[in-house]
């Protein structure tokens, strides 16, 4: 007992420095990405051109109707075969943020529809156009409804990122598993990077909280 005792303090900050230094930075750099992605593929989701539309619900039925391990097999895995070579770390970016831009813009497009039509009448009534109506009436509005759902994302994104130790990128759950291989207790490292990972969805969950207030302050009731 006091052997693994000392193995769960010797591996505790190598596994928290994995999750400092490799899970938050991607799931940060991924989801920054697909929010992007999201907002450009909610606004074609939305518009009346219908090739545009179409091209958008496509897309977002791929991200949606496939798993994330084989979307990251696919890119890191596939696209050598196409003679292109992506190193594993912006692999891991690219498939997480295709997958975030997938379920994000059916949240950002659902937000935007949220937001009253009255709204849009408003920044026409005052001389605005379509753009400037989203830019500065629709999207601040639609960004508060958007918070709870977004912030669920950024947290299951979190966990997925453990998806990316399969390629090799060094992020918390690929320490687990080299000192685990190292030491050959491996029920002690993957339950001690499971509470890792609990612990930090814990401080974003209170994030999320904290930030869900202060937005509420602004939303009439």
């Amino acid at each position: 007992m006091s052997d693994s005792w000392q193995l769960f303090l010797d591996s505790l900050w190598p596994i928290v420095r994995g999750g400092l230094t490799g899970t938050i930075p991607l799931a940060l750099s991924s989801f920054a990405i697909g929010l992007v992605l999201a907002l450009v593929v909610a606004l074609m989701r939305l518009s009346s051109n219908r090739v545009v539309s179409w091209i958008a619900r496509a897309y977002i039925s791929a991200i949606r109707g496939t798993p994330l391990l084989v979307q990251l097999f696919v890119i890191f895995y596939g696209l050598p075969s196409l003679g292109v070579l992506i190193d594993p770390w912006p692999s891991a970016i690219v498939a997480f943020s295709l997958n975030v831009g997938g379920y994000a813009a059916e949240v950002i497009r659902a937000a935007i529809l949220s937001v009253p039509k009255g709204q849009w009448e408003a920044g026409y009534t005052i001389g605005m156009s379509h753009a400037q109506s989203l830019r500065r009436l629709i999207l601040p509005q639609a960004a508060r409804v958007s918070v709870p759902p977004l912030s669920n994302t950024f947290i299951s994104l979190v966990k997925d990122t453990s998806l990316a130790s399969m390629i090799l990128v060094t992020e918390l759950f690929r320490e687990a598993q080299k000192i685990a291989a190292f030491t050959q207790e491996f029920m002690l490292l993957y339950i001690q990077a499971a509470l890792v990972y609990w612990v930090f969805c814990l401080v974003l969950s209170m994030g999320q909280s904290a930030l869900e207030t202060r937005l509420d302050r602004y939303v009439a009731h």
